[in-house]
């Protein structure tokens, strides 16, 4: 389905910087037990604070890698964070399973030019080798103290800057990281409730005057994996926490099925709220043109060519 809405050139208009595809990556939880539900459960020991005893939770995550395009996000590959067996030494994690997802992506979407959109977490070396190795771009949150040698070097030279500069927005290019170097962009902005806060991202797109508001409104539409996405399947749309079936792959299943579906209601509803504003405003166009035919004034050059008078009547 997205690779025949890429063929038709249906979202060109939503390339960063009018070349890449921003492909947000993100995990969400799914499923949680008491009790073990089976072998590929991933687990999590917590402590009761009121009986100090120690339980242990059993749960089904997902990796998801969603396709940005305005205030749609549509599916374009799912990886399961899942144990191969409950004997494991090591657990199966998000950045494991990125390393299989961005596999299924590069094989499905061989020549695509994708940006990869995540938070802090993706903001390190395995993805940026991996990006690296798939000619892929990527803008990721940068938190304080997440690789402490660039964030040393970002707010010593930031520091330096601000004092000749009081701008909202800072970035620095070109700052060593072992075989690379990287771009550092931050914003400070005003939230709801009126205070600042400051968001930095790590990319490895050259920061400029002319972009560097555009890739940080990249960065930040990874919110729309959250919004428009999980929070939409989870709370108002497909309730996909509830646990339809007790057979894993059957559980599986469903959620690639809402993901299909996902995909097919929103270019729905996008589509006919777009058809109806064009169809408004072909209504309006047309309702126009008729009062301007309507009341234009006829000037003595418009019957220079007739022999005699006529009678001009509007019906």
């Amino acid at each position: 389905m997205i690779k025949e809405l890429l063929k038709k050139r249906s979202l060109e208009s939503y390339r960063i910087e009018g070349k890449y595809w921003g492909v947000i990556i993100d995990g969400t939880g799914l499923h949680t037990f008491h009790e073990k539900h089976c072998k590929h459960c991933l687990r999590r020991a917590y402590t009761n604070k009121e009986t100090g005893e120690t339980n242990v939770l059993y749960m089904h995550h997902v990796l998801e890698a969603k396709l940005v395009v305005g205030d749609m996000v549509f599916s374009i590959a799912s990886e399961f964070i899942e144990n191969e067996s409950e004997n494991v030494s090591k657990q199966d994690c998000e950045l494991k399973a990125f390393d299989r997802l961005a596999k299924k992506i590069k094989k499905i979407f061989k020549r695509l030019p994708i940006c990869i959109l995540g938070d802090s977490l993706y903001a390190c070396e395995t993805v940026f080798n991996l990006c690296r190795a798939h000619k892929w771009k990527y803008i990721c949150r940068f938190k304080e103290g997440r690789i402490k040698s660039i964030s040393t070097e970002f707010k010593a030279i930031k520091e330096l800057e601000q004092s000749k500069n009081q701008n909202s927005l800072v970035w620095v290019n070109d700052i060593a990281y072992k075989d690379r170097t990287v771009n550092l962009m931050e914003a400070t902005m005003k939230t709801e409730d009126g205070k600042s806060k400051e968001y930095v991202f790590i990319t490895d797109i050259k920061i400029t005057k002319k972009n560097v508001e555009r890739l940080i409104a990249a960065g930040r539409s990874r919110w729309k994996i959250e919004n428009q996405g999980f929070n939409e399947q989870k709370n108002n749309r497909y309730n996909i926490e509830h646990a339809n079936s007790q057979n894993y792959t059957a559980m599986k299943n469903h959620y690639l099925l809402v993901q299909i579906t996902d995909i097919i209601r929103q270019l729905f509803e996008k589509g006919s709220s777009i058809l109806k504003a064009l169809k408004k405003t072909a209504k309006e166009k047309s309702s126009n043109l008729l009062e301007s035919f309507r009341t234009r004034i006829l000037t003595d050059e418009d019957f220079t060519h007739l022999s005699k008078p006529i009678q001009v009547r509007f019906t």
